[in-house]
Parts: structure tokens; sequence; C-alpha cells
């Protein structure tokens, strides 16, 4: 027996290395590959979705809108800066002091791992646009460390940032009734597909979630 293996060793070494392989093939042919979800606003908690729009639950009916806003250097950016993108879409105000400091600092982060990934950015936008001016929001992002390349903060007219942020992100809720377009913004950040699809929201205050928002991003870049 032991010359038997002796004469025919390097064909049991080739058939053990082939069988290994091919168990390895089928494992990855077999192995359920995730899929994101494509968030329509039916979905969604119906406190981060306008009224007129709750009941959209066609996943070909819901896409982010048109924009246009203003960034930290004054330049206008528009849904046209994020065609064939993937990106992270949040909402913040740089005088809130309680989660949107943990959320630009996980942002941050963000920034740090698609830094190699050309076609992933960041846009966030202000809920307080009054206060955050072009001058505000760039001496904000000087002292966060924001790459301008990846990541624009914008401010604009407060009922665009409304209504992009209730009827097409799905990530704001409505604030004190009795002021027009009042928002109360959340720890969400919301990915959106090349296509403007939302396909995953994430705790902006949650490193556990950040590492989630990465590993989706990579699934979205196999895929696309």
């Amino acid at each position: 027996m032991i010359e038997l293996l002796k004469r025919y060793r390097l064909f049991f070494l080739v058939m053990f290395v082939l069988s290994a392989i091919i168990l390895a093939l089928f494992y990855n042919a077999l192995s359920p590959k995730k899929q994101l979800p494509i968030y329509t606003p039916s979905m969604v908690n119906p406190e981060m979705v306008d009224s007129t729009i709750q009941h959209i639950a066609n996943k070909k009916m819901h896409q982010i809108a048109d924009f246009e806003f203003t960034n930290q250097n004054g330049e206008l950016v528009t849904n046209a800066d994020y065609d064939n993108t993937i990106y992270i879409a949040d909402f913040f105000f740089t005088t809130c002091q309680t989660i949107c400091p943990i959320m630009t600092d996980n942002m941050t982060w963000v920034q740090q791992q698609i830094a190699d990934m050309d076609d992933v950015k960041i846009l966030s936008h202000s809920v307080t646009p009054e206060i955050d001016t072009p001058e505000v929001l760039k001496a904000y992002a000087l002292e966060k460390g924001v790459d301008d390349k990846k990541w624009n903060m914008v401010t604009g007219k407060k009922e665009d940032i409304y209504y992009i942020a209730r009827k097409s992100y799905l990530a704001v809720k409505t604030g004190d009734p009795s002021e027009l377009y009042d928002m109360v913004h959340t720890e969400n950040f919301v990915l959106v597909d090349k296509k403007k699809r939302v396909r995953g929201f994430y705790d902006g205050t949650s490193m556990d979630d950040m590492h989630r928002l990465i590993q989706d991003i990579k699934i979205l870049k196999e895929r696309n």
C-alpha cells in the first residue's frame, strides 16, 4: 500500500487539488449572493416620506429627482454631477451639537474608504440653508477634512431641500407644523445607485453600519 501511494503520489496530489477547486467552485455557485433591495416610498417609515408619494410601490417609479444646489465652494451642483455614480446622501446642519458631529466623523471615515473608488461620492445637504451659506459650509468642510473631489456639502432653497429629502431620499421628518418646510433630520445615510435608486439606509452614528455601507457599495460596484 505504501509503495502504491509513493508510485501514484503525484496523481493523488493533483486529484486532491482538483477536488478542492471543484468544491470551492460549487460552494461559490450555490451560495446565495446578497441582494440589495430597491427601496420605494411604500417600504419606508411614513414619517420620512411626503404624503403624496407614500403609496408608491413600483420599483421603476421611484428615483432621485433632478436637483440644483450650491456647494461649499460656491459652485452649482446638480444631479448631472452624480451621473454614473454611486453615492451616499445625508442631511445635517453645521450648528448641530447632538448627532451631527458623530455623523460627520463617520462620513469622513467613509470618505477615506472610498478614496480610490472613482465612481463613488458623497452628498450632504444642510437642513438649515438660511444659516449654512457656502462660506459657512466651507469653513466646516475644512475643519472636517472634506475632499472637494469626493464630497459636496450643499445649501439651497429650503423648500427644495425639504422636498428632495422627503420625496427622493425618504430620510427626513417634518418639524414644527406652524413653520413652512421645517425639517428634522435623522441619522440616516442613504445609498444611491447609478440609476438614481435608493438601495440602503444606514445609521450614521454606528460604525457597524458604516462597515455594512462599505460592503454594500462594493456589491453595487460589482454589479454595475
